[in-house]
């Protein structure tokens, strides 16, 4: 018997947002071991927010992330207000989901431009797809630059948005600023749909295989700050109830959690809700999601950049018809009383599903608290998705392919490892038989 081993290291692959590596072993056509490491060092986020004042987690909490900022700040928001009893108006309401709807169009606008479309053209970044393709990237920057326009007005920037307040916002725009949105999210909505066409134009590997699947899951809307937490294994369940169903856990390999329902690995993000609520879209936005083959029911993630753009679509079409004929509240915000207690509440991120857990005492200080990225939540997934995809893709396949296919294959999942340095490795070690 030989040993071929080969290691190979790739520095800085700018399209996986975060540092981790590969480590690939494979005897004849199988695979031996298959490792996804996470090795950034822990950031503490939880422990920071405890003992802070419950006014201060929001804007703390937005600095988990720089892509989805609002999405962590309102989760913890909203738990917040339902452990407080606050009754919270419904233009507050509305105005934030606009908030969230346009945070989904930044998101998804930068990974379907910026990560994952160059795979699927042939480029290493985007700036190179760029030179060749200068339509395809400036209708992504054009659409990414609205979300920012939205974000900004009623956040007070595009960044970790400092507008929202447990109660509601620190203060509100003009409803002329407002409404003159409708227009633009009209023009977008145009070119978004634009992009779902070309998307679906695209040749889409297709590796499909049976997995679970978790999603906030509403009767009135597609979901994004409300509804009950649904898996396609049938569990529906309440916020409250989601440390009773899943666990996390450490793996020796990588300094990330793990989170498992029911033992097993699950997927969360756009693939998940699109799947859960395709009912709940607008009917322009279904009818062009049916005319691409998309009617939730997709177990390929390699069809995940064209729900990002049919989400796109959805989420211009969402801002437009609550703008239409909007009246603003009377107060930006309603006054808070505290209340002791465990505040739980899960949302959904453009990534995927985040759940927070909130202890707060008398003085309404955290005394203890939980925050489960979708990214964490993804994990065991993603190394499941690579076991199954790179067997049947072939490990006959040079180091080179194998490499480039398993990278694809990671930015499907858009994993959100950090907001900082982006790097990945990939070591391979060969066992032939002779």
């Amino acid at each position: 018997m030989s040993t071929r081993k080969i290691e190979i290291k790739v520095p800085f692959i700018t399209r996986v947002e975060g540092e981790a590596s590969l480590e690939l072993n494979a005897k004849g056509d199988k695979l031996d071991k298959l490792h996804m490491r996470i090795f950034e060092p822990p950031r503490l986020f939880e422990q920071f927010l405890v003992g802070k004042n419950y006014s201060d987690v929001p804007e703390l909490a937005a600095r988990i992330c720089g892509i989805c900022p609002m999405a962590y700040q309102l989760t913890s928001i909203l738990a917040l207000e339902k452990l407080f009893q606050l009754e919270v108006p419904e233009p507050v309401t509305q105005l934030r989901r606009v908030m969230n709807l346009a945070e989904w169009i930044q998101s998804h606008a930068l990974h379907i431009h910026f990560l994952a479309l160059p795979d699927f053209l042939g480029f290493s970044n985007g700036l190179e797809m760029a030179k060749v393709h200068p339509d395809i990237f400036n209708r992504g920057i054009r659409i990414q630059a609205f979300g920012n326009q939205v974000m900004s007005l009623l956040g007070g920037r595009s960044v970790h948005p400092i507008g929202l307040k447990v109660g509601g916002f620190e203060g509100l725009p003009k409803l002329d600023e407002l409404l003159s949105l409708q227009g633009e999210a009209e023009e977008m909505r145009h070119l978004a749909e634009s992009l779902v066409l070309f998307c679906a134009s695209l040749e889409r590997p297709d590796y499909s295989h049976s997995f679970d699947y978790v999603s906030l899951k509403s009767d009135e809307h597609y979901p994004i700050n409300h509804g009950w937490i649904a898996s396609a294994s049938d569990i529906n369940i309440e916020p409250e109830e989601y440390e009773d169903y899943f666990r996390e856990h450490q793996e020796p390999h990588s300094t990330a959690l793990y989170s498992l329902l029911h033992n097993s690995d699950y997927l969360v993000g756009p693939l998940a809700r699109f799947n859960h609520n395709f009912a709940m879209l607008d009917s322009e936005t279904r009818q062009l999601a049916l005319q691409v083959g998309q009617s939730g029911e997709s177990q390929n993630m390699f069809d995940s950049i064209l729900i990002r753009a049919l989400e796109i679509h959805y989420a211009c079409q969402e801002i437009q018809r609550i703008l239409s004929g909007f009246i603003l509240p009377d107060a930006p915000f309603v006054p808070v009383t505290v209340r002791p207690g465990i505040a739980c509440h899960a949302t959904e991120a453009p990534r995927g599903l985040i759940y927070h857990r909130y202890e707060i005492d008398e003085s309404g200080r955290v005394k203890n608290c939980t925050i489960i990225p979708p990214t964490s939540q993804n994990q065991a997934r993603i190394e499941c998705d690579l076991r199954d995809s790179v067997e049947r893709f072939g490990l006959e396949n040079s180091d080179e392919d194998l490499k480039l296919f398993c990278e694809q294959l990671i930015r499907n999942y858009d994993p959100c490892i950090s907001c900082s340095t982006h790097f990945l490795k990939l070591k391979v070690t060969r066992e032939n038989n002779r």
